[in-house]
């Protein structure tokens, strides 16, 4: 047997590992084992049968939970397994809170414990009430826009819709008694950062990682805060490539809208607001990388939820209402939403990257660009051959000494799409070239 999150080893007894012990209770349980070295070897310990009975009173007197504390012999050497029970409730050390994560115990203090309070409660931070605001405090224009989106998406009936303001709040499940939620003030506050600080999200253009070219901060409610970095991204961050089918101008962005709006969603939904930092966004040349300091659930892994999709947002209430709205579909899949729209594009898969601050969405766009404009170009001319032969045949009568590439900057398409065009009427006998590339001309044969 090995050390791991539930299981660890210590060759003698000392006061200082009740904080281990107050860690396995607050996390999934676990086993201290007391005259064992950190190899797994048992080095025995001389005070076994008095320890029996001094560390259940220690943990009993100090913290306040039972233990079982047994008594194990190998090879004449003795040993003692403390068995530590998962509590339902938060237990403390000296008013400390301490946790087991991982392989490692930490003391919770700030955000952190903020989340392990509410969580051993069976709450999520957006559901805490907050006093001193009332409903009447809310913006009338962002509920009234979220009827008009609500009805739209049908997922509430129209007679729930033309309650007043305090009765959709309730339907809606974001009071609290008689307070308001926290996800009622990020949903529909006109000033949410007056009670929640860091709720906007950074947007930065880098030429490299230290050179911040220009910048935009969006802030607001949070309806208004995914359409408003959404629309920024695409008219001011983006560059789209231009291609033609016929006269109509076609844009390809660099990301599909639909994978883009998703990661924007996910992130706006899964972020914990407690952190106090905002969703911050960098585009590149090369790349766009939206990070948000959400949390995966607790001993999950990446991994895990590219496998299995989140069940549960990380705030319900918040994404109670985008999902209400027909913003999001259904909950967690919005990553299996973001690879599909990626994969059908023709674009690589993004990169889900976790660290302990938060969450990476990493879209990679280097030589896509190009490449997507190219087979669009390619595309959009084979759909519309015949015009555009009319056009190529046009520009050669006007200038017969016109070079592809010359066409190709007339009739706005790629020299590639010109020079398929121009094979396939030599091919079929119209088009035909007199002399070199340089010094010859065109003839239109008919």
């Amino acid at each position: 047997m090995q050390e791991n999150q539930n299981i660890e080893w210590k060759e003698s007894w000392r006061s200082g590992y009740l904080k281990w012990i107050c860690g396995f209770a607050n996390a999934q349980g676990g086993e201290l084992v007391i005259g064992k070295n950190d190899r797994g070897e048992v080095v025995g310990i001389d005070n076994a049968r008095k320890l029996l009975e001094d560390i259940p009173n220690q943990v009993r007197d100090l913290i306040g939970i039972l233990v079982d504390v047994n008594l194990h012999q190998r090879e004449g050497l003795d040993y003692l397994v403390i068995k530590v029970d998962p509590y339902p409730y938060p237990v403390s050390l000296k008013g400390a809170y301490h946790y087991r994560s991982g392989s490692t115990k930490q003391e919770l203090k700030g955000a952190a414990l903020d989340r392990f309070l509410l969580r051993k409660q069976g709450k999520h931070w957006d559901g805490v009430p907050v006093p001193h605001v009332a409903v009447k405090d809310l913006d009338e224009k962002v509920l009234e826009r979220f009827r008009s989106l609500a009805l739209n998406s049908k997922r509430l009936s129209g007679a729930i819709l033309e309650e007043n303001d305090p009765a959709l709040i309730e339907k809606l499940h974001l009071t609290d008694g008689d307070y308001l939620k926290r996800a009622a003030i990020l949903l529909f506050h006109p000033d949410p950062e007056k009670y929640v600080t860091g709720a906007y999200v950074k947007i930065g253009f880098f030429r490299t990682d230290s050179d911040l070219l220009y910048h935009d901060e969006v802030h607001g409610d949070l309806f208004a805060q995914v359409n408003q970095t959404i629309d920024l991204l695409l008219t001011k961050y983006f560059r789209a490539m231009i291609s033609y089918e016929g006269l109509q101008r076609i844009e390809t962005w660099p990301i599909p809208e639909a994978a883009l709006r998703e990661a924007v969603l996910n992130a706006i939904i899964h972020k914990d607001y407690a952190a106090g930092t905002p969703i911050q966004i960098s585009v590149y040349e090369d790349r766009l990388m939206i990070w948000d300091s959400g949390r995966l659930p607790e001993n999950w892994t990446i991994e895990n939820l590219l496998q299995k999709h989140l069940s549960e947002p990380y705030n319900p209430d918040i994404a109670n209402a985008f999902f209400r709205a027909g913003s999001v579909e259904t909950w967690g899949r919005g990553i299996e939403r973001i690879t599909d729209s990626c994969r059908e594009a023709g674009l690589p898969t993004p990169e889900f990257r976790y660290e302990h601050t938060g969450l990476w969405v990493i879209f990679s766009f280097a030589g896509q660009c190009d490449e997507t404009s190219e087979k669009s170009s390619e595309k959009s001319s084979e759909k519309s051959s015949e015009k555009s032969s009319e056009k190529i045949l046009a520009a050669i009568k006007d200038d017969p000494q016109i070079s592809a590439r010359q066409i190709a900057e007339q009739l706005s398409l790629t020299p590639r799409a010109i020079e398929k065009q121009i094979a396939k009427l030599k091919a079929d006998g119209i088009l035909k070239r007199i002399g070199a590339d340089k010094g010859g001309h065109w003839e239109v044969l008919k």
